[in-house]
């Protein structure tokens, strides 16, 4: 293909997903109302967990415009969420053309767990958010210094554009966390990834892990850190597994058609250096 047919494809898978994430978030808003009570149940329960009578945070719209904007990006995220399958198989497809008949097999495998990868990754941020919100709102102050007992109360209201924004960026950084596999995976198809440099950077790739983990996650206590990171080191040690698994494969598949495979690994070495 030419650089104009690449745009022109590129421009076409661009366009198929951003259809499908529109028919997503109209689908979502409909649902708005249910969705918003959902995203705001954390807040509750991390109140619950508490189990202190002096905090008692409150929502609040900062704005006339607020509502709006709020439920737009609530609609918005679950259009993302809904219509992962598609864009991501969007992404697959326009790398697809560059490989061999018989690696375009694995679409079905692509298709089948990035999606529930995706969702999954959603499902696990949306399950730790009730203890990262309680571990800040840990630190919230009761009293003003030098205040007598029971005067100068703090109140902790929190802004709904802030709080939704804490919210959704948690669950998109769950979710995409967990495709960590599965682009692993499709760069070893490509040959851009081998194994053996999956391998040789596998340390400093698990530190990167916890170092993006204490990041991406807003929390500050470990036990958020740890749910993220260790299912993303699991994950990739998987995708390891799996990108040596296919290049077994494939060696084996070049050996029986008679192609000497030392011969252009030592070749492609000597082009490296």
């Amino acid at each position: 293909m030419t650089l104009v047919e690449h745009l022109r494809e590129l421009r076409s898978r661009l366009v198929k997903s951003v259809v499908a994430v529109v028919i997503g978030m109209s689908l979502a808003w409909y649902f708005r109302d249910i969705l918003f009570d959902l995203l705001s149940s954390p807040l509750t329960d991390a109140i619950q967990r508490m189990d202190r009578e002096d905090i008692r945070p409150q929502l609040n719209f900062q704005s006339a415009a607020s509502p709006l904007l709020v439920l737009l990006k609530i609609s918005l995220v679950a259009g993302l969420v809904v219509s992962s399958p598609v864009w991501l198989y969007q992404i697959w497809a326009f790398i697809v053309p560059g490989l061999h008949r018989h690696e375009r097999k694995w679409t079905l495998v692509f298709l089948g767990t990035s999606g529930p990868l995706f969702i999954a990754g959603v499902l696990l941020g949306y399950w730790v958010l009730p203890k990262g919100l309680g571990v800040l709102l840990g630190f919230t102050p009761t009293e003003a210094p030098g205040a007598p007992t029971g005067e100068g109360l703090f109140g902790n209201i929190i802004g709904i554009e802030e709080y939704f924004d804490f919210i959704l960026r948690v669950l998109v950084v769950f979710g995409l966390a967990f495709l960590i596999p599965v682009f692993v995976v499709l760069l070893n198809l490509v040959g851009v990834l081998t194994s053996e440099r999956i391998s040789k950077w596998r340390s400093p790739i698990i530190f990167f892990i916890f170092v993006f983990a204490a990041v991406a996650t807003p929390t500050i206590d470990p036990v958020t850190m740890l749910l993220l990171a260790i299912p993303m080191c699991i994950l990739f040690v998987m995708s390891e597994v799996i990108a040596r698994i296919l290049e077994r494969r494939k060696r084996a598949r070049l050996i029986a058609q008679g192609i000497d495979i030392d011969a252009i690994q030592r070749a492609g070495k000597l082009d490296d250096d």
